[in-house]
């Protein structure tokens, strides 16, 4: 029981302000689903905090600390060029793009949770604590308390907020996580 109070605490409180916060927020307000968006988060966050319990550490051995914040520096930066373009379609609620809200949330929430802080927790508290089951469940429910309300109120702002202004405020915040990401890597890399 400790190892999963602890587990959704520490992810609850990691998740305060963090990207997939505001991947919550972009998508609620893309796509004002709710429910697919909720599940696609819950599915996303399951099979990432799982891979990470199970063989994180395993990875974190390959690649360098330094190597990693290079990746995510220019992902995000890259992260912020592509948020600033607009759907093909439109902009309308009711397109779902190519794979439907479920899919979009699910491949979106699973990727921008590789490596990020909840990850490396996860990966943490298993080494931490024997039962990784209940780690992983602390996580994920961690997870949920974080991203549900941002979801259920973003579905409510995208009806008075532009698209645009949130895709331009969704920019400049990943430009700036990138920038930190790579101001912070250290010269180790050339």
């Amino acid at each position: 029981m400790e190892a999963f109070l602890i587990s959704t605490g520490v992810v609850a409180l990691a998740e305060i302000g963090d990207k997939t916060q505001l991947l919550s927020l972009v998508l609620a307000a893309r796509f004002r689903k709710p429910i697919p968006i909720v599940f696609g988060i819950l599915i996303a966050t399951l099979f990432n905090h799982a891979f990470a319990g199970a063989i994180g550490s395993w990875l974190t051995t390959l690649v360098g600390p330094a190597t990693l914040r290079w990746v995510l520096g220019i992902s995000f930066l890259l992260m912020a060029g592509w948020t600033l373009i607009p759907d093909k379609v439109g902009d309308t609620p009711e397109d779902k793009g190519r794979f439907g809200v479920f899919t979009t949330t699910l491949v979106a929430f699973f990727l921008a949770e590789m490596g990020d802080k909840t990850q490396i927790a996860t990966i943490a508290l298993a080494a931490k604590y024997a039962s990784l089951i209940a780690v992983v469940a602390g996580t994920t429910l961690g997870m949920m308390l974080a991203n549900v309300p941002v979801v259920i109120l973003g579905d409510k702002a995208a009806k008075i907020l532009p698209l645009k202004l949130i895709r331009s405020i969704a920019a400049a915040i990943f430009a700036v996580l990138g920038l930190l990401a790579l101001f912070n890597a250290g010269p180790g890399l050339g």
